[in-house]
């Protein structure tokens, strides 16, 4: 969900169709925010109001956790990161919780090669679209085992010719 370094931050669920950013919080660990998150604030016009800035709250930049088989695309892959995985600029990805260790970083994207990385060796700045939040959502088409596939015609799904004998 949220790197264990990250527990302490202000955090959400991620939504569906979002657009993220790798962000370094204040903790010195990578994680997910939103980019609305990270605008810069306005700066103020008088002393008094630069003193009232100074002393009152800072805004937190918000951690947006993802849970574990959420499907994900990687837009701006690094040029390192691509030729050590052999990646492309863009990738689908699927969110991983490599580990329950509270002391380890422990979360990764896995890229369609099998290739696991550490959020923490993500760029910081780099686009993350979430297309859905768990794994069967994002699958939304109907895997038909090979030796049935033939059953299968364009209209819809059709009686085997060796059962079809025993339903009439």
């Amino acid at each position: 969900m949220c790197d264990y370094s990250l527990h302490g931050i202000e955090n959400r669920l991620a939504e569906e169709n979002e657009v993220l950013v790798v962000h370094r919080f204040y903790s010195g660990s990578k994680g997910l925010t939103a980019p609305e998150y990270l605008k810069p604030c306005e700066q103020p016009k008088s002393w008094i109001a630069a003193l009232r800035k100074m002393f009152a709250a800072q805004p937190q930049v918000c951690a947006v956790c993802i849970p574990d088989g959420a499907r994900l695309v990687l837009h701006g892959t690094s040029a390192a990161l691509r030729r050590a995985h052999g990646l492309s600029a863009t990738e689908a990805v699927t969110f991983r919780q490599l580990s329950a260790n509270a002391g380890a970083y422990r979360d990764a994207v896995e890229f369609r090669n099998g290739a696991r990385v550490l959020l923490q060796e993500l760029d910081e700045g780099q686009q993350v679209e979430v297309l859905a939040l768990s794994s069967k959502a994002a699958d939304s088409t109907l895997a038909i085992p090979e030796e049935v596939a033939d059953s299968y015609s364009a209209g819809g799904p059709q009686i085997p010719s060796f059962i079809g004998r025993f339903v009439r």
